[in-house]
């Protein structure tokens, strides 16, 4: 199960909305399993440094050192292997709502615990005045 290491999510309505949705009403499960809302946001204040839906952001993982470049999208828009990263997907639910310099962890499918840190936001669709994607 995705969790994050002592913080909370900041969501905005739409996003929440779009994603309670996808489950009937209710949070998806997997995102559930996680950190706490901490924060719902009308899309027009969510700070910049917050992981969105269709954001772009690049992560250094733990332990390698890598760093990559993701873009957390909606599991119909989902291509892992070109970094679109479903938001329902362990490692898309551990980043939704996080901060830059916060730490994501998820476990990968055959159970190994994974950690990264996000090191940037290299799009985030509010900031550039997009409020309804």
């Amino acid at each position: 199960m995705p969790e994050i290491q002592g913080v909370g999510r900041t969501l905005t309505q739409l996003d929440f909305v779009r994603l309670c949705k996808l489950n009937g009403g209710s949070l998806p499960d997997i995102l559930e399993a996680g950190p706490v809302v901490a924060d719902l946001v009308d899309a027009r204040e969510v700070p910049p440094d917050v992981v969105t839906m269709y954001s772009q952001i690049e992560i250094r993982q733990h332990g390698s050192g890598q760093v990559s470049r993701l873009t957390l999208v909606y599991p119909a828009d989902a291509e892992p292997v070109a970094g679109f990263v479903s938001v329902l997907s362990p490692v898309g639910a551990s980043l939704l709502g996080l901060r830059v310099g916060d730490t994501a962890t998820w476990d990968t499918p055959h159970g190994e615990a994974c950690s990264a840190e996000i090191l940037a936001i290299l799009f985030q669709p509010e900031a550039s005045g997009d409020y309804t994607t």
